[in-house]
């Protein structure tokens, strides 16, 4: 709503403008004559004007989405580019300079006709469009730039239409006052010059941060924050959309169910199962609706690649969705990411292979379908039934039979015939292996400033910045520190030079660690040491016997399996080679 609101009140601030100065006296030669035959049609050809934008948009939109990773630069790209135009108006007037001319000319042609006439008019309006590009450009790029970023929509529309309501609305007014709008717009232009410079240094700025990696993670943390996107779109950040609930987005505990859950039984209703149209992108299947899913039994799973908890619930989902495939059930995965590089579809596309994900997914990037389920966790489930209703949820891990249960009964009251009473057996390894809660003493660990805690020495700790780090020689219980050169930003840490460390006193069986390569993709290859020694038969998956190993790829890697009894232990990983990216400990 508000980033209606402020498109709105861009359109009306774009009259103070010098570049609408030409086109003004046409404008006001239709002072005093009737509004249907002359204010009217010059008002429905400037929205004309903007209906074409908005075709543009949608249009547009579709294939800059589709180019994932390298369409988020080209529209930083734009978006740069129109943060310039507002600096350096000389600019603007150079890229629009085609659309000027050919303003001027259909001002002129049918300015010279003073009386009412409709088509004159209405030749006005488009021209008063054209005109305005050197001054709309830069402002319905940055909405062009959403669309292109978020894909074309409705939104995207409204945020037109609002624009043009705006800018029909100052002219109005003018319309109305005539002279004396003309002679006071001539005082503002020195002040709405300042106004126009200081948004092209914001938006400057903004790029360079979403450039830089500073903004990233910040919606994964605070839902709050629009995600048309958390990188992917500078209104987004400029002009940040509240989410109604409120809520912080956490993963779950180690799959603790929270007093909110039931027990399945007589399943109350919770109400109906929300539209599934929000998301960016579908995987494994055509788009989804509520109304195409009435009939089938519907078991939403909101999780994201990396995620400890999520990926430790898998089995069990994957093997739902076989059993009961055939019986009515539809299972749909819907990715929410929680670090930036799990926005990226094709590191999702491959995550999903890897995993053996074969039913639809949902790219939740903007995060509509979880603020319409108004949820909080990964993992979440949410089990619908065939009337659209939503009748049980589950939040984290654990309880998988009941879950089960829930599916059986929906099928049966769906009227699905020889439902199976049995309850599935999943077989999971590697990281997917169920944790042992009893023996977890050390909880989730973020490396980024914006949410590390049980950082040693916590003074030292300097954000943003390339700072050389020195751990302290002994560390208690779930204290960590990191040692030689790095960078710590809001939602991970990234080495600056070879021999860089981690080091962490945890007790728990398993270790798990999110990791990124350097920037260019090389690997970074690292060495893992537990207690001062190579793990031995305590090695994760991603870590071979003698400690070694190499970060590949953006996810969750397994550092530390313990076959036997689970103590205080001390890790410590060092990374070989610069350019490594450490966001979070896990622990199972």
């Amino acid at each position: 709503m508000w980033l209606l609101v402020l498109a709105y009140l861009g359109g009306v601030l774009t009259i103070v403008s010098p570049c609408i100065l030409p086109v003004l006296p046409f404008v006001f030669a239709r002072t005093g004559q009737p509004f249907m035959k002359s204010s009217l049609p010059l008002l429905a050809g400037m929205a004309l004007t903007f209906a074409l934008v908005a075709s543009l948009a949608a249009v547009g939109g579709g294939w800059v989405v589709q180019l994932n990773q390298y369409g988020r630069w080209l529209a930083l790209v734009f978006v740069a580019l129109f943060g310039l135009t507002l600096l350096l108006p000389q600019l603007a007037e150079r890229l629009t300079r085609p659309l000027v001319a050919a303003g001027s000319r259909l001002s002129q042609a049918a300015g010279a006709d003073s009386r009412p006439r409709p088509g004159a008019s209405f030749l006005i309006g488009v021209a008063t469009g054209l005109l305005w590009a050197p001054c709309a450009g830069p402002i319905l790029g940055l909405v062009l730039t959403g669309a292109a970023l978020q894909g074309a929509s409705i939104a995207t529309t409204l945020l037109l239409l609002a624009y043009a309501a705006g800018a029909a609305t100052s002219l109005a007014v003018a319309l109305l006052l005539g002279g004396k709008v003309f002679a006071a717009m001539k005082r503002s232009i020195g002040a709405g010059e300042w106004v126009r410079r200081g948004l092209g240094a914001a938006m400057l700025a903004g790029v360079a941060a979403i450039a830089l990696g500073l903004d990233t993670g910040i919606l994964a943390r605070v839902s709050t924050a629009s995600t048309g996107g958390i990188e992917q779109a500078l209104v987004g950040r400029l002009a940040r959309s509240p989410n109604e609930s409120g809520a912080m987005m956490a993963r779950d505990p180690g799959g603790v169910m929270k007093a909110a859950d039931q027990k399945p039984g007589a399943l109350p209703i919770e109400g109906n199962l929300p539209a599934l149209d929000g998301a960016v992108q579908w995987l494994n299947s055509p788009p989804l609706t509520a109304q195409a899913l009435k009939g089938k039994v519907v078991l939403v799973d909101f999780w994201t690649y990396s995620c400890i908890n999520c990926l430790r619930t898998l089995p069990y989902v994957k093997a739902w969705a076989e059993k009961y495939r055939d019986q009515g059930l539809v299972v749909i995965g819907v990715h929410a990411p929680e670090f930036a590089f799990e926005r990226n579809v094709g590191n999702v596309t491959k995550a999903m292979k890897d995993l053996g994900i074969n039913y639809p997914v949902a790219i939740d990037n903007d995060y509509k379908i979880w603020r319409a389920f108004n949820n909080e966790y990964w993992p979440a489930h949410y089990f619908a039934d065939a009337q659209g209703r939503i009748r049980y949820h589950h939040f984290g891990e654990g309880d998988y039979a009941e879950s089960e249960r829930v599916i059986q009964q929906l099928l049966r009251e769906a009227g699905a015939a020889k439902v199976a009473d049995g309850l599935i057996d999943a077989s999971a390894e590697g990281v997917q292996l169920a944790p042992d809660m009893n023996e977890v003493q050390s909880p989730e660990t973020y490396v980024g400033y914006q949410r590390s805690e049980h950082f040693v020495p916590e003074t030292s700790l300097v954000p943003d910045k390339s700072t050389n780090y020195n751990p302290p020689s002994q560390l208690a219980l779930n204290d960590w520190s990191l040692g030689g050169q790095w960078t710590v930003g809001s939602e991970r840490a990234i080495s600056s030079a070879p021999a860089s460390r981690i080091v962490y006193r945890f007790h728990a069986r398993d270790l798990h660690l999110v990791l990124g390569p350097a920037t260019d993709g090389k690997p970074v290859r690292f060495k893992v040491l537990i207690d001062g020694k190579a793990p031995g038969d305590a090695h994760g998956t991603d870590v071979a016997p003698d400690g070694s190993g190499s970060v590949t790829e953006q996810r969750l890697y397994q550092l530390v399996r313990q076959p036997g009894g689970v103590t205080d232990r001390t890790f410590s990983i060092e990374f070989l080679d610069p350019g490594v990216s450490a966001y979070a400990f896990t622990f199972g």
